[in-house]
């Protein structure tokens, strides 16, 4: 609780503005930038934060691994705030490396985060999630790569239809990632659909490591939500016979829409741990 509690203070004082006698000093975690995606065939905006340690010149030719972050206008501050708590050297907690953080901002979410269509009585842009896939690992992250001082260590979180996103990442055996953290996904949106592709997921699939964390949708939703993510997470693991680095946790206390903060901090514990 005394760390959460330091999370949510970290977060309340991002961007924060502070003035003591006539003096003003600006709390900065983090800048924008755009992109252009030929993939998209749109402009894309990303938040960055970078590490406490980044600029500093005795320091300069560390690198650092990189979480890209689903959702991101909703979830950077969350995400920044843990972040910074549990791997500043300020902080001395040791949990996770610094890390740059790069959020992106939606623009259809339906259309980006489903690789599938459902009928709808309304004409639906769903279904663009490959190509959103592709934009990240072929433009964005090399762009990132190429303007910051990276290493090949990547994360990818999602949360709700962005959880789904990222378990289709995950069951892609050509994926840039390492790891990945699902928060209460949307599995019901193509429930056949992701059981065909844990049939067919490969061992380098399962030799990445993958969170996932499921919230308390009330027992209407319980079939809905817990039992399929319960389901899923069976089916992976009987892919192989050698433990595998998944891991699944409810949070009976916490309901879809407050479930990512306590997720991320337990996530990024779990994908950060020694094997």
């Amino acid at each position: 609780m005394e760390k959460f509690t330091f999370v949510i203070l970290c977060i309340l004082l991002s961007g924060v503005q502070t003035t003591f006698g006539q003096h003003k000093t600006e709390i900065v975690i983090g800048s924008k930038f755009v992109i252009e995606s030929n993939i998209l065939d749109e402009e894309r905006t990303c938040l960055i934060s970078l590490p406490d340690s980044y600029n500093d010149s005795c320091l300069a030719s560390k690198k650092y691994p990189v979480i890209i972050l689903l959702d991101g206008y909703t979830h950077f501050k969350t995400a920044s705030g843990i972040v910074h708590f549990m791997s500043s050297k300020r902080n001395r907690n040791n949990l996770m490396p610094e890390s740059i953080i790069i959020a992106i901002e939606n623009v259809d979410r339906e259309r980006d985060f489903t690789v599938t269509k459902i009928k709808t009585k309304r004409p639906n842009t769903m279904g663009g999630g490959r190509s959103f896939l592709n934009f990240i690992e072929n433009e964005l992250i090399p762009y990132v790569d190429e303007n910051y001082r990276t290493e090949p260590s990547r994360t990818l979180i999602g949360h709700s239809l962005g959880g789904l996103l990222t378990l289709n990442s995950y069951m892609d055996e050509n994926s840039v990632f390492n790891a990945y953290i699902s928060i209460d996904p949307s599995i019901w949106w193509s429930e056949e659909m992701m059981k065909n592709k844990v049939d067919s997921i490969s061992s380098i699939s399962l030799n990445k490591k993958l969170y996932i964390a499921t919230a308390n949708q009330g027992e209407a939703n319980y079939e809905r939500n817990k039992q399929r993510h319960d389901n899923l997470y069976t089916l992976i693991t009987k892919r192989s016979e050698e433990p595998l680095n998944v891991e699944i946790k409810y949070f009976e206390k916490e309901n879809h829409r407050s479930v990512p903060l306590i997720a991320l901090y337990e996530g990024l514990m779990y994908i950060n741990q020694e094997n």
